[in-house]
């Protein structure tokens, strides 16, 4: 006799019930009531203990670490921080460097002395490094060769911010070597320390719609909450299934294509592989090939990336003659994918089921989560809400919408952030009775899908990547020729938006000179490809601000007739 289909409500209730392994109880967290795991561990460092074992950890290049070896390592360099730079609970340690070992073992250090880890993004320049820095109020910096080096052009003040170098290649003066640190301290234990799970763990940053990127700062529940979100999500899919998901042959082993910066990289990739026992295979930078030949012969299990990436190991996977047959999921996030993608997925990877999710760096990646034949069948939909997360979609004056009606969405849950590190200015505008203000205009519909169907913000999102428009403009109205400039996205095949800007300036400024000079001044990746040059002032709306949507337009216009700009 055949056994009745259950329905996502039910399976729910069925593993968070009283007793289960995913139970949830309401808690009060700041005042808001919010679900929580009874269950999971108290802190970040509760969890990487109770996951040493003699397993494949990390592995890049030709090194390899075990669940032990790391803990190891991480180990040694929270002793060198607590007894060499006297760092103790809520002090603000950074992390800037490539997705080398040394990132991952010492974001388990910090976190795991109480301190915050704060993870700068590897490809600012040394303006957003010093803004970062000092804003955080960072007491140490753990760099690898190439950040320190920014690090050197940077305010004298911060310039001697106690850093230390990983990976070193030459001598760094009046900065130490982690190499060289850590033996004194090989086979310490690591330093006793009381943390509570709703301590402060992490600040990542994220680029907003104008000015500075705002530091995001989450608690150790916040963290955990996210991690067993994503495997409760994952045996509600399996119970409700009508057919079993394809696993893994032998020990799961995911690909960090990557950087670690981002909470997609750190949380779903690097965190979720400590209970999960998952082998993580990182990559220096992505490289479409690279990664296809590390498929083939680590036999990985999993990847998640953006769009862009996905689509370029689609490509591969059509052209090359590797044997990417163990993949068995293909993740996304940060950028929708276009539907005709995730057909290609389940077409070009044997085995392999696509799936994605929306999720903010301030819910800590968690959000809404689609999959495998779900998600074929509904490709434009970002999935439904987290068990440990409530959506709703309201209207300019916050009244709760109907479905199927679109406004602005809005989450608040157990995985959400505290706050933006010192901005409680920036905390009242975005928070309503609990609820946070994503600036994402969507719809749920009458089953509960999510839709992102615009943004209120002016960001860009350049694959993955955040874009605050504000930000790119002030670097260009810094050159002395540029008199106005503004910002938008343009639509690009790979990335999904690139940046483009029309600016009114001085004859006779080039874009390869306007280009150089923001260079110093933003990450390459914030850097406009296409330029425009208007005759004169720029075009203005009533309220005096500049028409930013007439200039897109007249931007992607000119690039479908072929017309060349800078």
């Amino acid at each position: 006799m055949a056994h009745r289909s259950i329905t996502r409500h039910e399976a729910i209730a069925q593993l968070t019930g009283p007793g289960e392994r995913y139970e949830l109880r309401t808690v009060e967290i700041a005042g808001n009531r919010c679900r929580a795991f009874v269950n999971a561990p108290r802190s970040l460092r509760a969890m990487y203990e109770a996951s040493v074992s003699d397993l494949p950890f990390i592995v890049y290049d030709d090194e390899r670490l075990t669940f032990a070896e790391a803990w190891h390592a991480a180990s040694a360099i929270a002793a060198a921080l607590a007894h060499e730079y006297g760092v103790v609970a809520g002090d603000r340690v950074a992390i800037s460097m490539r997705n080398y070992p040394e990132w991952m073992t010492a974001f388990a250090a910090v976190t795991s002395l109480g301190a915050i880890a704060v993870a700068l993004n590897a490809l600012w320049q040394p303006e957003e490094l010093e803004f970062g820095l000092r804003d955080s109020g960072a007491t140490v910096l753990i760099a690898d060769e190439e950040r320190i080096d920014r690090l050197r052009r940077c305010s004298t003040d911060v310039a001697d911010l106690r850093a230390i170098v990983v990976r070193a290649t030459r001598a760094h003066d009046g900065i130490a070597e982690l190499e060289s640190l850590v033996p004194a301290h090989r086979g310490a234990a690591m330093p006793a320390v009381e943390i509570a799970p709703d301590d402060p763990a992490t600040i990542f940053y994220t680029s907003g719609s104008t000015g500075h990127p705002k530091g995001v700062l989450s608690t150790h529940r916040n963290v955990l909450s996210a991690l067993l979100s994503w495997e409760l999500d994952a045996r509600i899919s399996r119970r409700i299934a009508a057919e079993a998901p394809p696993r893994a042959d032998g020990q799961a082993v995911a690909l960090l294509g990557i950087p670690l910066f981002h909470v997609t990289g750190s949380h779903a990739v690097h965190l979720q592989s400590y209970r999960a026992q998952r082998k993580v295979v990182s990559m220096y930078r992505w490289d479409a090939e690279r990664a296809a030949e590390l498929i083939e012969r680590e036999r990985i299990t999993s990847f998640v990336a953006p769009a862009a990436l996905t689509g370029d190991l689609v490509r591969v996977a059509r052209e090359s003659g590797r044997d990417l047959g163990s993949l068995i999921s293909v993740g996304g996030g940060g950028a929708p994918r276009a539907p005709e993608q995730v057909e290609q997925i389940g077409a070009s990877f044997g085995r392999a089921l696509p799936n994605t999710g929306w999720g903010m760096t301030e819910t800590n990646a968690i959000g809404a989560g689609i999959g495998d034949r779900d998600y074929l069948d509904r490709p434009a939909s970002s999935g439904r809400c987290s068990a440990v997360l409530d959506l709703r979609v309201v209207d300019e004056a916050g009244v709760e919408v109907a479905p199927g009606e679109r406004g602005e969405l809005q989450v608040r849950g157990t995985s959400l952030f505290s706050g933006y590190w010192n901005r409680p200015e920036v905390d009242a505008e975005v928070f309503v009775d609990g609820w946070f203000r994503t600036g994402d205009v969507a719809y749920l519909d009458d089953d509960g899908y999510l839709f992102i169907v615009d943004r209120i913000k002016d960001l860009i999102i350049r694959g993955g990547e955040n874009i605050g428009c504000g930000q790119v403009e002030a670097a260009l109205l810094l050159h002395p020729g540029v008199h106005e400039a503004a910002v938008y996205a343009l639509p690009d095949e790979r990335l999904g938006e690139e940046v483009g800007a029309t600016v009114f300036a001085d004859p006779g400024l080039e874009p390869e000179d306007l280009r150089a000079f923001v260079a110093d001044h933003l990450a390459a990746f914030e850097v406009p490809r296409t330029i425009v040059f208007a005759p004169g002032p720029l075009p203005r709306i009533a309220s005096g601000k500049i028409f930013k949507r007439a200039l897109q337009s007249d931007a992607i216009a000119a690039m479908a007739s072929g017309a060349r700009h800078g």
